[in-house]
């Protein structure tokens, strides 16, 4: 399971924001947090009959007699992780550690036509042989801080956002804020986002945060340039679709041919139905992407499948889901003058589930992942699972979830990479506070075996979260 899990948080909301009305014809106030926290909408707890929670009282605080208002909130996680040969046994000992990450936010909503919302970060590691990653540690700074103009409220709407914000679309698999790593990711520059009809459509252009480990000092990334169009809309029978452009600018791009400048350009297109949570029923999420430009003086033609198709079984006892992932993305031969690697661009973080950090990425990959999930009494789940993976080409190596190369293919001939069973169990205590544990060993292929070390990595991770 990953957390954050767009397909689970797409089921949550929708159920939430389906539910029944009261007799009277009332609407039940949307009480849940989202990934995107700018996203909440607390302006139901101008009723003072309505708060019911002790955090009520700071989700809406009154600026103005004219309707202006000002929303706090933040979330804190603790996370004890321990991975033993990490890399397959380039580091061959066991690695525990543990990370903090504290956020805290401030939504103020000037008017129908102004807000600003501004988040800090703290992400913290300790113990960790070789120090942290980038991923690790930040120790404060902006997450978020822009200014929007516009009102969202009418039929047809567009509304321009500019400064620092997070990016997060469909399932995460090419833009995402990093959710499972302990620092999440935030980009600057500009939004417009626009509903006309149907469609949703966000129009955007910005750079990369580079996360520095101290205070304050993050900048943005000036040899990255991201920029895109994302639409989407619901279809028919519960389906939805979305449509997108993405275009990165690199000064220096790495994979196993070598390093260059590289323009490169994704088309894409989503289908997908979210998690059955009344009635028994079909889900799924499938995604193609086609990519294209220039790599030095090669040009780029890489590609990715990927699906997850599930079926629930909520009127049961444990409520049941059963699920099957199933991707392929495009691998490289060095030899041509085309550079065929499939760049994930900015995916979720713990792409693979249970290894939310380590373990090969969703580059020139075939896997099948298998999945079951069942939910217990008290806002307890658990879940198992098994990833299965091979190289698409055999000419590329194995690549990190950001998309930079982790073993090189040598003269190996294999293609199979490894496998990794899991499980996961998870107790949401309320809608504030949970726990969660995650255990996962990754058995080193024939590939591996011969082009690393080809140890067996293990790894075990711990987290306790509250949010309010």
């Amino acid at each position: 399971m990953r957390i954050g899990s767009a397909s689970g948080a797409a089921a949550f909301l929708l159920a939430m924001a389906s539910a029944c009305a009261q007799s009277d014809q009332t609407v039940v106030p949307l009480r849940s947090y989202d990934l995107l926290r700018e996203n909440e909408d607390w302006s139901f707890l101008k009723d003072p009959a309505a708060r019911q929670d002790f955090w009520d009282r700071i989700k809406y605080i009154p600026l103005s007699a004219n309707g202006w208002y000002l929303t706090i909130g933040g979330e804190i996680r603790e996370a004890l992780e321990q991975v033993g040969n990490d890399n397959w046994g380039k580091q061959p000992y066991m690695n525990t550690f543990f990370l903090e990450r504290y956020m805290l936010h401030t939504d103020w909503h000037l008017g129908r036509h102004f807000s600003v919302f501004v988040q800090l970060k703290s992400g913290l590691e300790s113990y960790r042989q070789e120090g942290p990653r980038p991923i690790d540690e930040k120790k404060l700074d902006f997450e978020a801080a822009y200014l929007e103009v516009g009102n969202s409220d009418k039929k047809n709407w567009i509304v321009l956002r500019v400064g620092r914000q997070e990016l997060n679309y469909g399932s995460g698999r090419l833009v995402s804020i990093r959710e499972g790593p302990n620092v999440r990711q935030s980009f600057d520059g500009f939004k417009i986002r626009s509903k006309a009809g149907p469609w949703n459509v966000d129009t955007f252009a910005v750079r990369p945060d580079l996360d520095e480990t101290g205070f304050f000092n993050n900048t943005p990334d000036h040899r990255t340039g991201f920029w895109g169009v994302y639409a989407t809309r619901p279809w028919r029978a519960g389906v939805s679709f979305d449509a997108y452009y993405l275009g990165e600018d690199r000064k220096d791009a790495a994979y196993q041919r070598g390093t260059a400048a590289e323009l490169r350009h994704s088309v894409g297109a989503r289908l997908w139905r979210p998690v059955a949570t009344r009635d028994h029923g079909w889900d799924f999420d499938d995604e193609g992407v086609w990519q294209f430009g220039t790599f030095g003086s090669d040009e780029i033609r890489a590609w990715t499948v990927a699906s997850d198709t599930g079926y629930s079984l909520p009127n049961l006892p444990l409520k049941p889901r059963f699920s099957m992932k199933a991707d392929v993305s495009s691998g490289d031969d060095p030899r041509s003058q085309t550079l065929g690697t499939f760049y994930p661009v900015f995916p979720i973080g713990n792409y693979f589930g249970v290894l939310a950090d380590t373990g090969p990425g969703p580059v020139n990959f075939i896997d099948v992942h298998p999945r079951v999930q069942f939910q217990l009494p008290r806002g307890i789940s658990l879940s198992a699972d098994l990833v299965v993976q091979w190289r698409e080409n055999l000419n590329d190596g194995v690549y990190a979830v950001p998309g930079f190369l982790l073993v090189a293919a040598g003269d190996s001939r294999a293609r199979f990479v490894g496998y990794r069973p899991g499980v996961e169990a998870r107790w949401q205590i309320d809608r504030h506070a949970y726990l969660q544990a995650d255990y996962g060993i990754f058995y080193a292929g024939q590939f591996l075996k011969e082009a690393s070390p080809g140890r067996n990595i293990n790894y075990m991770e711990f987290w306790a979260g509250y949010k309010f």
